[in-house]
């Protein structure tokens, strides 16, 4: 009785569940990667995230041919296209089990339910897994057993959890049949050509090698350096989880076993909690995968007009000197250092009042780690509409964050050249008292201050109406 596993958002053969069971039964297993590039436009997927995707692919299809695994790669449009390739595949090869790991967006959900109804009348199963998450989606709950909507109380009870169950990791299967010659895609779809070069090495094992090392060299400084754009403080993992060549808890029990008591360690286990929780809300509430606003009264919020101020805050021409410098790098690598993805929504919500879900879409088209759940989250934080959002009137001031964070300007010179020969002072705010602003560099676009000022204004009377 052969049995298929269907790989999505889980590119690795350690740690995944839906493998796991398979080669547990003892029978053939079979695998498939279904390439949809039309359903990855309309989720606004980056070119870098499916060049990143494409490649892991193979990189997969190269480790499950060891193991004497097959990887199908099958190409349609969109998720509908998927379930016909799905069933001529189980038809061909007498597939009787199809196993996947779940994933929590709305069509994602819709697709595996038709996927389910259609392969149960051809008399073939389909099991399915909790993987995206440490903790099992759906079973961190309230005394009340309701979702939390706040992430300190969530995170305790997520901790605990954690201390009750002792989350382990599946090992990665023995091969089960003899070496085979790996299937290999060259699909390189048409809207996706141009991307940055990989931020991250390619493969499943080099992504281990950067959680080993950030773990062994780097977490310890995590919650000291975390927040400077300028220096190497980062784990850099994010592309890997966001597309599934890591789990999180694989870096969970990395985390624990290096010993989880010191800060470093510490902070970092909060960001694999965050992850989980905006996963959890996701799943919750999967009105938030739809772009709607978690907060419905936020929905009322009149938005200005995005225009040429949007176009501004896209190529990194704002005149605000640590908001351009985060645009550029996420224009050239596809990547943005977290700290900034704060600075610069909250530029884009706050001081130009511009609708949170087209900063959302902007990123995510840009990416190389554009994860639904945590962008959403993200973004809705910082504009004030989600769970667990900044107050409406906590502001980020952009040249205060510049002047905290990069407190040389080390990181505005490498991305805005213009600014360069600037001294540490003068570079956060060129226009300062006056100044002259370097040839070539905009004046800013809006008036920190009294654009602040708006925002706050607008939130407080949608709060009195």
């Amino acid at each position: 009785m052969t049995q298929l596993v269907w790989f999505r958002n889980d590119l690795r053969i350690a740690d995944n569940p839906a493998l796991t069971a398979a080669c547990a039964t003892g029978e053939p297993v079979r695998a498939t990667f279904l390439i949809t590039p039309g359903q990855w436009q309309e989720h606004d997927w980056s070119a870098a995230r499916v060049q990143f995707v494409l490649k892991h692919a193979n990189a997969l299809a190269r480790e499950l041919a060891q193991l004497g695994i097959p990887l199908h790669f099958e190409t349609g449009q969109r998720f509908d296209d998927s379930l016909g390739l799905l069933e001529s595949l189980c038809s061909q090869h007498g597939i009787q089990q199809v196993h996947f790991n779940e994933e929590y967006g709305v069509n994602e959900r819709q697709r595996d339910k038709q996927a389910h109804a259609r392969l149960a009348e051809r008399g073939i199963e389909c099991h399915k897994y909790r993987d995206q998450t440490v903790a099992p989606a759906g079973h961190i709950l309230t005394q009340q057993n309701e979702p939390y909507s706040v992430f300190t109380p969530f995170s305790r009870r997520w901790r605990a959890w954690i201390e009750e169950s002792q989350p382990t990791v599946y090992p990665a299967p023995k091969a089960i049949g003899p070496a085979l010659k790996a299937n290999q895609t060259n699909a390189r779809p048409a809207p996706f050509q141009e991307a940055p070069e990989p931020l991250v090495a390619i493969g499943e094992w080099a992504a281990h090698d950067q959680l080993e090392h950030f773990v062994a060299k780097k977490a310890a400084r995590y919650k000291d350096d975390r927040d400077f754009p300028a220096l190497d403080g980062t784990s850099l993992l994010s592309p890997y989880l966001a597309n599934g060549i890591l789990s999180g808890r694989q870096c969970l029990v990395a985390a624990r076993q290096a010993g989880g008591s010191g800060k470093g360690i510490e902070t970092w286990i909060n960001e694999i909690a965050w992850r989980d929780f905006y996963i959890h809300i996701l799943y919750h509430y999967p009105r938030v995968s739809m772009h709607r606003a978690f907060k419905p009264e936020t929905e009322a919020l009149e938005w200005n007009s995005p225009g040429e101020h949007f176009e501004a805050w896209k190529e990194g021409r704002t005149g605000i000197p640590i908001v351009d410098a985060a645009m550029r790098q996420l224009k050239a690598t596809g990547w943005m250092h977290n700290r900034l993805r704060m600075v610069t929504a909250m530029f884009l919500t706050k001081n130009l009042f511009i609708d949170w879900r087209l900063g959302e879409a902007w990123f995510m088209q840009n990416l190389v780690d554009g994860f639904l759940a945590s962008n959403n989250g993200g973004w809705q934080w910082s504009a004030s509409t989600g769970t667990d959002a900044a107050p409406y009137f906590r502001v980020f001031n952009p040249v205060t964050q510049s002047e905290r964070f990069d407190p040389d300007g080390e990181f505005i010179r490498r991305w805005v050249p213009e600014l360069a020969k600037l001294d540490s002072k003068r570079i956060h705010e060129p226009s300062r008292k006056g100044g002259v602003i370097p040839k070539g560099y905009p004046r800013p676009i809006v008036d920190l201050k009294e654009s602040r000022k708006e925002a706050i204004a607008r939130f407080q009377a949608l709060k009195d109406g």
